[in-house]
């Protein structure tokens, strides 16, 4: 078969042709049985977005401010988490709060002891930049 024809379902490339619909050649995967017309050709978002998208969401994060800071749409996240099937730990006292510094601006900020006290962080590379995320107790 056409060596640039492959299943968008389980990337096979055992395709056969399967007749024609609406004008455009149907084809058939020989492995998982899936038929489809043509590969997908729409955008699709590099696995270091996915990956940190994911890693925002089990930190505590929301949709909406992983789409903010990752300019990845809120509704791509929910996907991959509902692919993924991640749950994310039960709400507890605690909230996440997370600052964007660049290299200078994290170096100074860990050298001040203060701002290490009273909460557990974790601090992750996003682009050119650090997310320091941040752990602190709800306040009543």
């Amino acid at each position: 078969m056409e060596a640039e024809v492959k299943c968008p379902k389980c990337d096979s490339h055992e395709v056969i042709k399967s007749g024609i619909l609406k004008n455009r050649q149907r084809f058939k995967c020989k492995a998982c049985k899936y038929f489809f017309t043509v590969s997908k050709l729409g955008k699709r978002i590099d696995n270091y977005y996915v990956t940190k998208a994911l890693q925002l969401y089990i930190e505590g994060l929301s949709f909406r401010e992983i789409e903010r800071l990752l300019g990845i749409s809120h509704v791509s996240v929910m996907n991959w988490v509902k692919q993924y099937g991640l749950n994310r730990p039960e709400k507890s006292q605690y909230h996440p709060t997370y600052k964007i510094l660049n290299h200078t601006e994290l170096v100074e900020y860990m050298k001040n002891k203060d701002n290490l006290k009273g909460a557990g962080s974790v601090i992750t590379e996003l682009g050119d930049k650090f997310m320091m995320i941040k752990w602190e107790r709800f306040r009543n």
